[in-house]
């Protein structure tokens, strides 16, 4: 299918020009998106109607913030909730679209006179230099290292995008020299495609592995749209890729100065001893690196403040540790946010020793094969994991007969956090403890971070 691309014109001819139009927010939400575009909206002045196919008692949490604001003026402000409305799309100016829905096939979007969302109203109408990250693993720990980084060597910074922050919250407080380091997922890119909006002065691409599949339905289609974070930059730019057959190609479509990361490394420094484990952490903090590097700061100075990075929540989080009467010590780790199996492979041999994996959920259309590999391997270089405890889910139910064919034994699947971690209690030794789903969390969770802090709770409460 030929993806859609929208028109280079905004429907606002600049940010007064939002002042009394009619504007449509297409999902609230509970991870701060929707709430902020609200915010943004009324406070330029337009009428705002929001709506979402959850219900005001679902979206309890942001609609009480919103209803409690009293410099918010409510009279602008309508709520269309546990359904959409032809009519608010159709009547509205702007429709604000959210990143996961498809233009394709949604009549709402298609009754649409304009269509904008939060990232391309910031981008539109900021001029600011964007440092731009995109890719399949180690996105959202490489802009939290970048952001880290600027942040202690001086800079005023911000950083939005698909960490959960829009770049709405802090729109009125960059000026043209304020880096903004954004993550865009891959739909937040296909939402700019056409706009001209997204000119980054550095970017970078992640990891690719196969991600989305159930939405795209191949590689190419996906990886299209990651090429877009460097389709509009210039010479004067920079885009860093890896040293795979995939860098290669972006290496040579891009018009950026080029600087590769892995084996075909244009430019590395030695950062010593990191707080956050894994080698695949180490190749996001020397991307943050590279970035602070073409940003002008020192290399010592480098070096001293991503050695004191911490990571970022729910990827290889450390949060808790507890010792039992036996004297022994079991450290656990968050990694809530792996959601594709490459990332709880990866996992498995961040620690250079053996863990209690705990693993699963639902399946998003991907092969099992890097995780079920890894589990099952009886090769010297693979550590193996020291036991597994599975949390039920699709993607479970297709892990454990291959399990089962090669005789590794596990625990479960377990319905819910509490007996499984109730039933590790009773085995626990000298350990470290990952959760690592690799799936996606919907069913007993919200959203991968619903999963992390419900996990951490259940783990503080019952250790």
């Amino acid at each position: 299918m030929t993806p859609h691309v929208y028109p280079r014109q905004c429907a606002f001819k600049s940010v007064e020009d939002i002042k009394d139009k009619k504007v449509t927010i297409m999902g609230l939400g509970l991870n701060g998106g929707g709430e902020a575009a609200v915010r943004f909206f009324l406070k330029k002045g337009a009428y705002v109607t929001v709506t979402d196919m959850k219900t005001e008692e679902q979206l309890k949490a942001t609609v009480d913030k919103l209803n409690s604001d009293d410099s918010l003026d409510h009279n602008r402000l309508t709520y269309r909730l546990g359904e959409h409305k032809i009519e608010d799309f159709e009547d509205a100016d702007c429709v604000i679209k959210n990143p996961g829905v498809k233009f394709e096939g949604n009549k709402y979007l298609a009754a649409a006179r304009a269509i904008e969302t939060d990232l391309s109203i910031f981008l539109r109408f900021t001029d600011c230099p964007i440092i731009a990250v995109t890719g399949s693993k180690g996105k959202s720990s490489t802009v939290s290292a970048i952001y880290y980084g600027l942040s202690q060597a001086g800079y005023t910074t911000f950083l939005g995008g698909n960490i959960t922050v829009s770049p709405l919250t802090f729109f009125d407080e960059v000026n043209n020299d304020t880096p903004v380091v954004i993550e865009f997922s891959s739909w937040q890119l296909a939402d700019l495609r056409g706009r001209g909006v997204l000119r980054p002065h550095i970017a970078v691409i992640t990891k690719i592995v196969p991600d989305h599949q159930n939405w795209y339905g191949d590689m190419e289609s996906y990886v299209a749209d990651k090429r877009l974070i460097y389709a509009d930059q210039t010479k004067g730019d920079y885009s860093i890729f890896d040293s795979d057959d995939w860098g290669d190609r972006f290496a040579s479509e891009t018009k950026a100065t080029v600087l590769r990361y892995g084996s075909k490394a244009t430019w590395s420094i030695d950062l010593g001893d990191l707080l956050v484990p894994g080698v695949h952490m180490k190749t996001n903090a020397q991307n943050a690196a590279t970035v602070m590097h073409l940003m002008g700061i020192p290399d010592e100075r480098i070096k001293e403040i991503l050695q004191r990075w911490p990571g970022i929540d729910h990827r290889l989080q450390y949060f808790h540790s507890w010792k039992n009467e036996a004297g022994t010590t079991v450290k656990f780790y968050n990694d809530s946010c792996a959601t594709v199996p490459e990332a709880a492979a990866a996992a498995t041999q961040a620690f250079g020793k053996p863990v209690i994996l705990m693993t699963g959920g639902t399946e998003k259309g991907l092969e099992l094969t890097p995780l079920i590999k890894t589990l099952t391997a009886s090769d010297a270089d693979t550590i193996k994991v020291k036991d597994i405890y599975l949390l039920a889910g699709t993607a479970t139910d297709k892990l454990v007969p291959e399990l089962d064919k090669a005789g590794i034994k596990y625990h479960g699947p377990f319905n819910g956090l509490e007996p499984l971690l109730k039933e590790y209690k009773e085995n626990a030794g000298e350990d470290v403890f990952v959760f690592s789903p690799g799936a996606t969390s919907f069913g007993m969770f919200s959203n991968e971070f619903d999963r992390g802090n419900k996990y951490m709770a259940a783990v503080k409460e019952i250790f």
